[in-house]
């Protein structure tokens, strides 16, 4: 089994000695990677936010989680990353999307295109930044990029290129499946003027059929891989009456999406982190079991800090 992995996040606007406090915190209980997601509301820029936490850290990795590729050329991609991975001595990890936010693209008159073609373009996207990285210059022509010539400077400390995280419904697992190295288990989005969780994938069942689908596409490839959660279920509750907070974030979930989910189903699964130190430590190391699920995001580095210092690494 892979040794565990934590991911440290933040999800305000820190100011500068909180931000390196923070990544020196997760750094010292024993997280791998800082991430950050990529959003033009409520949020810092991914890239800047994450040079400063390679300058403050010494081991600790950094990552996008995830990166919309729909609103960046990926050659100009490219050389922001791979100038990140050289300056951090090689400790960048690439997540990549093809975007879920309609009201970000409408803000700033980005075509929402159609899903099958959000994929096609981060398909795309992800052949042109594996072709920024390699040696030597190289061109392609696709449905929407055309590179003619192009030797992507600089090139990344880590060779061939750094990992790439992918993950999504089944059409992203799949291509995650060929093209990257680290997967996430992301619950599948319902779209709408707010988009939302499918309550339904949530559930311990739903990761099995995803897991299904990954190792079906990653033929031989699947033992390399690494599979990643995070608490998409609703924040982490430490408790030492799980099944109480559990009734609640069931009522919850029932309001907003009518879907009715046992309190079972609410423990069970992969995106819900509720219970005492214990319990959680607990429950990393079954998910590992059972799904051979070894990264996990977690969202409050405090509560969590006794579970890291004793799983990271082992």
């Amino acid at each position: 089994m892979r040794p565990f992995r934590f991911l440290a996040t933040v999800d305000d606007y820190p100011g500068f000695a909180e931000l390196t406090s923070l990544a020196r915190k997760a750094e010292a209980i024993g997280c791998s990677t800082f991430v950050l997601p990529d959003h033009l509301i409520g949020q810092y820029a991914a890239m800047p936010l994450l040079a400063v936490v390679a300058a403050a850290s010494e081991r600790l990795r950094v990552g996008t989680f995830v990166l919309n590729v729909c609103l960046r050329h990926p050659a100009v991609l490219a050389q922001d990353l791979a100038t990140l991975d050289v300056l951090s001595g090689g400790r960048l990890e690439i997540g990549l999307g093809a975007g879920w936010n309609k009201p970000e693209h409408d803000a700033i008159g980005i075509p929402f295109e159609p899903v099958g073609v959000r994929i096609k373009r981060l398909t795309e996207a992800i052949t042109i930044l594996k072709g920024c990285f390699a040696e030597g210059p190289f061109s392609f022509s696709g449905e929407h990029y055309i590179i003619t010539g192009h030797d992507g400077a600089p090139k990344p400390a880590q060779r061939p290129h750094p990992p790439i995280f992918l993950g999504g419904g089944k059409r992203l697992l799949t291509l995650a499946a060929r093209e990257a190295q680290i997967i996430g288990l992301a619950p599948r989005l319902v779209q709408g003027d707010a988009p939302r969780v499918d309550a339904r994938s949530l559930t311990a069942a739903a990761t099995e059929e995803k897991i299904r689908w990954i190792r079906e596409a990653a033929g031989d490839r699947f033992g390399e891989l690494e599979l990643n959660t995070y608490p998409t279920g609703g924040p982490t509750v430490v408790t030492d009456d799980p099944r109480a907070e559990a009734r609640r974030r069931a009522d919850r979930i029932r309001e907003q999406t009518g879907v009715e989910l046992t309190v079972e189903e609410i423990l069970d699964s992969p995106h819900v982190f509720i219970g005492s130190i214990k319990d959680l430590a607990r429950k990393f190391a079954d998910l590992r079991e059972r799904f051979g699920i070894s990264s996990f995001l977690i969202d409050d580095l405090d509560a969590l800090a006794p579970v890291v210092e004793e799983l990271a690494g082992q």
